[in-house]
């Protein structure tokens, strides 16, 4: 696997640390993308990191895999994020009460921003995959703490 052309530190690629090289760009293939399970997330969705390091300062690219009938609670993040939907279809809404009715619907193709410390929620009603871009050190906080997974373990 090649390196990303961007600066001489580590990212991470399909779970791997790989050094930069300046003369490569990177390519990574669908079926090289080591999934794992996503300890932040209720049980089920899955991640792969496709470059960076979500817990350090700078840019991370990483795949999200969420199954079918699946929700996320509200919650924000530390810092903006943006996706876009590459399977499935996305249901996000806004605010801090998780709410079916007052959602909107993102196909294959769709793009989202969401800022920094802004509570929305998320529901699938198939498998569904995105790709999310965001700086640094990245983190999620649950609007009700009772609904974060990482307690209940």
């Amino acid at each position: 696997m090649k390196a990303l052309l961007l600066s001489t530190s580590l990212f991470l690629i399909a779970g791997a640390a790989v050094a930069q090289d300046a003369t490569h760009a990177t390519v990574v293939m669908p079926d090289a993308i080591a999934w794992k399970d996503l300890p932040s997330l209720p049980k089920g969705a899955l991640f792969a990191i496709i470059a960076g390091d979500p817990s350090k300062p700078g840019l991370f690219v990483q795949r999200i895999k969420l199954p079918s009938d699946y929700q996320i609670p509200a919650h924000t993040h530390p810092v903006p994020e943006t996706l876009v939907v590459l399977s499935g279809t996305y249901n996000v809404g806004e605010g801090d009460k998780f709410d079916k009715g007052k959602t909107q619907a993102l196909k294959a193709g769709a793009f989202y921003a969401g800022p920094a410390k802004h509570p929305h929620y998320v529901w699938t009603s198939e498998e569904t995959i995105f790709q999310m871009t965001a700086v640094g050190p990245f983190g999620i906080e649950y609007v009700n703490p009772a609904e974060d997974p990482r307690k209940s373990k």
